[in-house]
């Protein structure tokens, strides 16, 4: 019998991406790389991963079999890779692997939203409808037919925008926190007055004043590599002694101020207190669910 080394290698790291995959889902910090719309998804990869393991353990022992050799002028050898070649490989597949399990998962912050600009740029009105309506190809397979995700049906939708309207307190919860950022960002004339109630880390930039901070969350569409910042312009005195990345809840009325040349929303805080960071620090487009 001979032992294959490199074979062995190889399930070695068949092995060492089941367990990363495994051991991400059964803690729940496959969360702060995907949405979750993906876990399926990621839990077929692992059972694949697995599989993959299982049929390379049979090649890492082989019998060895006498056989004569003769050739001819015409024959010709494949030669091995180099090992250079063979280095770059494994590395590539090794990186992931070292930084899945050395690097504990962090959740995006104020570092990643500075990072990614201004969570403070304004929506038209126009690209916030087309936002509603636009369908992402990548959520259907090859049929046609819509992959697993998070949806709700269009009256549960439209009994959400409703309450938008006619709340007298809006309560940014994690389900509606999207479509409810996006209409307030897009036409915030509309809830001028109105109470807001929301979550979210605190980011600052240079040109805030010593009394302002912009309440953030991160919105993931796939995974934490499209996310982008968004939330609201804040205000209240004791701003400044807020440091960043801080979880918040707040409560405040919604106004309308200036900021680089642009009409945005801002909220004058009227209650506060610091919390910890929720179990889902992520919010995520809502998509509707058409029969």
């Amino acid at each position: 019998m001979t032992f294959h080394i490199q074979q062995a290698f190889r399930a070695v790291i068949l092995a060492a991406f089941t367990w990363l995959l495994i051991n991400l889902h059964l803690n729940g910090d496959i969360a702060k790389y995907i949405n979750p719309k993906y876990d399926l998804l990621s839990k077929t990869a692992a059972y694949v991963f697995f599989f993959l393991f299982f049929i390379q353990l049979f090649r890492i022992w082989s019998r060895k079999k006498k056989h004569e050799h003769q050739c001819h002028h015409e024959c010709s050898h494949d030669h091995p890779r180099s090992p250079v070649k063979k280095m770059i490989s494994y590395s590539i597949l090794i990186f992931p692997l070292m930084t899945g399990f050395l690097l504990p998962p962090q959740t995006l912050g104020a570092g990643a939203a500075a990072k990614k600009g201004t969570v403070l740029t304004p929506k038209t009105a126009e690209s916030q409808m087309q936002a509603e309506t636009e369908v992402d190809p990548s959520l259907y397979d090859h049929k046609g037919m819509v992959v697993d995700r998070k949806e709700i049906k269009q009256g549960e939708y439209d009994e959400n925008m409703k309450r938008l309207d006619h709340d007298r307190v809006i309560h940014m919860k994690d389900e509606v926190f999207e479509p409810y950022y996006g209409r307030i960002n897009a036409e915030p004339e509309k809830y001028i007055g109105r109470t807001v109630k929301m979550t979210g880390f605190v980011y600052k930039e240079e040109s805030f004043q010593s009394n302002q901070l912009a309440l953030t969350r991160f919105l993931i569409t796939h995974c934490v590599a499209d996310a982008s910042s968004i939330g609201f312009l804040t205000e209240f005195d004791e701003a400044y002694t807020i440091e960043q990345d801080t979880w918040m809840e707040v409560e405040g009325i919604l106004h309308i101020t200036q900021y680089d040349g642009f009409e945005i929303p801002m909220l004058k805080i009227s209650s506060w207190k610091i919390i910890s960071e929720p179990n889902e620090p992520y919010v995520y487009p809502v998509y509707i669910k058409i029969k």
